[in-house]
Parts: structure tokens; C-alpha cells; sequence
């Protein structure tokens, strides 16, 4: 019997973990019986240094969070914003992927009777037996890797997906969202060769390869290159919500004939448009802050803040829209190429899962539109674990 992560906040920060025994199956709620799997969980510079995820925080992901909401596994993430493409760039993105490289290795090595690094799928499936949270670790943006990726060295670290672009072109293929300051049309009509060399790396070291952010041509290239399927970790479908960054239906079911998945993102913007208001207010606001580069945590903070502000404008997407997304991404790729990533402290929250505590709430509504329990299972984690092993078979 799988016994899920399932820690109360108070049993967290005592450091015990509950008797096998005392939850039966028949007793366990569907929730708490499938594999839970968030493919997208960001975290700030100041983590385990300034922030201690053992405690309850500010942040929507932290281990009582956890607990509270039986969230099994997740992609920690090393996110690096889209910089210049010089050799100053290139190093000043290294810096803060090795700083969030540290406070990911220091989250497992600090808590790891509540913790467990997973470099295989199988590893996920028996960190959450042994009733630990399953971390794995995602890169945002290949940027950092400069113009000699050495994949290599980030898959012996753990690293296993990359995203191939963030916001902006950049060496190794073209953006969903051009950069208006830098990037005047394309730069590479999708992949450039060095994307393609970054591609068959992924494939050498069993690395999946993540689409999201990237524009659609450089989505599609890479289906057709990559020889393992690909994902897309943290997307919606524009069906739903037309923003460049969505995935029409074309690249849903591209997704699906190479056998990839595609993880439905929690991220209010993405999951309904703003309102004309807001969409003007926050051109304002980013006009005002300018290129994300550029910036501290401080500034990081208050950009939120007022993007909060903004979005607190009109009615917050809720659940119910989100899972909007996931039934129209099954209506056109099938059951066995959708999932789920929240975003959590990188913009996403909504109306009913604002953070990991309100997990539940997202199968509560799967189970009431009448997926089954093997379903539900197979959005959660069975289709993303299955692309994992794909890779994996996939590396030297």
C-alpha cells in the first residue's frame, strides 16, 4: 500500500511521520490515494537562506503547505530570466541558476526525513511510499547554459527538463514572447543549430525536453527533433485563453503523436484574459519596471505587489476555469497526454488554489466532472512519470 504524503502541518514540524496502518485504503479519499505531481514550483533567491520552507511562510509552497494539501512530487524549479546574449549575460544567468541550484540541494539535504531528491521516475514512486515529498529539479530557460550547454553537468546534478526559452529569443530558438527592446521579429524561424545540439543532448543524458515559452515553430521543430517525447510543463491551451504563450490545438495534438504531455498551468493570466482595464494597467506596469533582467528581489517583490493589485481588479480565475483547460487539452490530445503545474510562487494561484494547502480542491473538481480515479491519476503524474521513463530509455 502507497502510503502518500500524508503529514499534517504539526506532524511536519514535529518530524514524525504517521503509522502505515492507522490510514486503510477504504478510508483514504481519491485525493489522497493518487500520486500527486505539480510539474512547476518556482522559488525566490532568498530561499533557504533568508526563507526556512520548514515553517509556514509567505509563499504558497512550503513544507506545512505541502502536507496540508497531500502534494506528492513536484519540479522544483531553477528559473533564470532572459539576459543579453553575450558572454556577461550568459555568466550573470549562471550565477543565479547555481544560487537557486544551492537552495534546492540544501531544501533536500536540510529536511530529508520530509524530503527526498527523485532522479527517475521510479524514484518519485518510492520517495512518496516511504511518505517523503519527491523533489525534482526543472530549468526555466537554457540561457544560462551560454553557447557550449554542457547538459551533462546539469543532468548529473538532477536537472531533468529544460525549458529551451523563457520571455525573448534567445540562442537556442525563438520565444512565444518576443522581447520588444531586443528581439525585432524572429531570430531563429523556430530552433537555431545550437537549440538542436541542445535538444540531442537531452535526449544523450535522458533530460526531457520542455516547449513552454517557447514560439510555436520552435515547439514544433523540436517535437520533430527530439527523439524522446517532449512536454510542455507549464501551459494552457488557447481554446480557452488566446495569449501567445498558450498552445493552439495544433501543437496539442503535435504533443500527442510524439507522445508527449502537456501540463496545464495555474496561472491566472493564462487561464482567462484580463479585462481591457487590466491589460492596460499592466502595460503601464511593465513599461515601469522595464526588462526583468535587470532585476533584485526587492524589485521582484514590489512588481508583485502591484500585479496583485491589478489582478485583484476583477474576479480571480477559479478552479473551475482551470479545469476548463485540462478538458479541452483531453477533448484533443486524450487522457494520456494531459497534466497539471501550478506555477506556485511564480505568478500562478487561483480562485480555490491559491497555494499547495488547497491542492484537493483541483482533484475534487476532476472527480465531480466524472473523471475516474485512474484518470485523475494519469493527469496527476502517470502521463508526465511515463514521458520521464521515455527519456530515460532515451539517455545513454
Amino acid at each position: 500500500m502507497r502510503n502518500v504524503f500524508l503529514l499534517s502541518a504539526a506532524v511536519i514540524l514535529a518530524g514524525c511521520l504517521p503509522d502505515k496502518a492507522a490510514t486503510p485504503q477504504t478510508e483514504r479519499s481519491l485525493h489522497e490515494r493518487v500520486l500527486t505531481l505539480d510539474t512547476h514550483i518556482d522559488i525566490p533567491l532568498t530561499y533557504m537562506t533568508e526563507i526556512d520552507p520548514q515553517f509556514d511562510t509567505a509563499l504558497q509552497v512550503d513544507l506545512p503547505k505541502l502536507a496540508a494539501g497531500h502534494l506528492d512530487a513536484g519540479f522544483w524549479i531553477i528559473y533564470t530570466p532572459q539576459g543579453e546574449l553575450t558572454e556577461a549575460g550568459y555568466a550573470a544567468g549562471r550565477e543565479i541558476a547555481e544560487t537557486r541550484y544551492r537552495a534546492i540541494t540544501d531544501l533536500v539535504n536540510s529536511y530529508p526525513e520530509k524530503v527526498e531528491m527523485a532522479l527517475t521516475a521510479a524514484d518519485v514512486r518510492n520517495a512518496v511510499d516511504n511518505g517523503r515529498h519527491a523533489v525534482l529539479i526543472g530549468m526555466e530557460n537554457a540561457y544560462p547554459m551560454g553557447e557550449n550547454p554542457d547538459v551533462a553537468l546539469w543532468a548529473r546534478r538532477g536537472v531533468r527538463y529544460i525549458g529551451i526559452t523563457h520571455f525573448g529569443h534567445n540562442q537556442f530558438g525563438d520565444s512565444s514572447n518576443a522581447n520588444p527592446k531586443r528581439d525585432d521579429g524572429p531570430r531563429h524561424d523556430g530552433l537555431s543549430d545550437l537549440g538542436k545540439r541542445l535538444i540531442r543532448a537531452m535526449n544523450d543524458n535522458g533530460v526531457m525536453v520542455d516547449v513552454s515559452h517557447t514560439g510555436k515553430e520552435t515547439m514544433m521543430q523540436a517535437a520533430d527533433y527530439s527523439r524522446a517525447p517532449i512536454i510542455a510543463s507549464h501551459s494552457g491551451v488557447k481554446a480557452m485563453a488566446d495569449t501567445a504563450r498558450n498552445l493552439d490545438d495544433e501543437q496539442l495534438l503535435k504533443i500527442k503523436d510524439v507522445g508527449g504531455v502537456a501540463q496545464m498551468v495555474a496561472l491566472g493570466a493564462y487561464v482567462k484574459l484580463p479585462t481591457a482595464e487590466q491589460a492596460a494597467a499592466r502595460k503601464a506596469l511593465d513599461a515601469e519596471f522595464g526588462d526583468r533582467a535587470g532585476w533584485d528581489q526587492a524589485k521582484r517583490d514590489r512588481y508583485g505587489e502591484r500585479r496583485a493589485a491589478i489582478t485583484a481588479m476583477a474576479p480571480e480565475a477559479t478552479v473551475a476555469e482551470f479545469v476548463d483547460h485540462i478538458d479541452h487539452a483531453v477533448k484533443v490530445a486524450g487522457i494520456d497526454h494531459v497534466g497539471i503545474a501550478s506555477d506556485f510562487d511564480g505568478g500562478g494561484g487561483i480562485d480555490g488554489w491559491q497555494d499547495a494547502s488547497e491542492t484537493a480542491n483541483v482533484t475534487a473538481e476532476l472527480e465531480r466532472r466524472g473523471y475516474s480515479e485512474e484518470e485523475i491519476e494519469k493527469i496527476w503524474s502517470g502521463n508526465l512519470l511515463r514521458v520521464m521513463e521515455a527519456a530515460e530509455r532515451a539517455g545513454r
